[in-house]
């Protein structure tokens, strides 16, 4: 088994710390349902002024909030206004990469959504592995000038 990433929220903004809390980060969620984030899914979360990682379980704030909120120990890890990137994982067969399709959001500092785009691995006749970045989500995904492919 493998662990690859299953959903991502890129640089979004954190808009409070609740050291009191009793643990987790709170999150719109809009923004989880959109990425497949579930409500007591781990993630990993990276600071991107820091450096700081730590790992902790999701639970779900206000709808359309667009809130970000470090709760318990976490919030030693981040200040208020910090960009983060949340990532959740799942384990899963080699040959199986072709089926997921991890979606991918990125923010800007209001929270609101700037990008949608998913990634896509695939499997070459000779065995060897692709890697593209789409626009959209998966079944509606755009075809824009640039495409990273890898």
């Amino acid at each position: 088994m493998r662990k690859v990433v299953a959903a991502k929220l890129h640089g979004i903004t954190v808009t409070d710390a609740d050291l009191n809390y009793h643990g987790s980060i709170t999150l719109d969620p809009d923004h989880c349902d959109e990425a497949g984030i579930l409500p007591l899914e781990f993630v990993e979360i990276w600071n991107k002024a820091s450096g700081a990682r730590i790992s902790t379980y999701v639970i779900y704030g206000g709808r359309g909030s667009r809130c970000c909120v470090l709760n318990g120990a976490a919030a030693r890890t981040c200040q208020v206004g910090d960009e983060i990137i949340i990532c959740s994982a799942t384990y899963m067969e080699e040959h199986q990469i072709v089926e997921i399709k991890p979606r991918v959001l990125t923010f800007n500092r209001d929270n609101s959504v700037r990008d949608r785009m998913f990634y896509d691995c695939g499997i070459k006749d000779d065995g060897t592995m692709t890697f593209a970045i789409r626009k959209g989500f998966p079944g509606n995904a755009l075809k824009s000038p640039g495409q990273a492919n890898y």
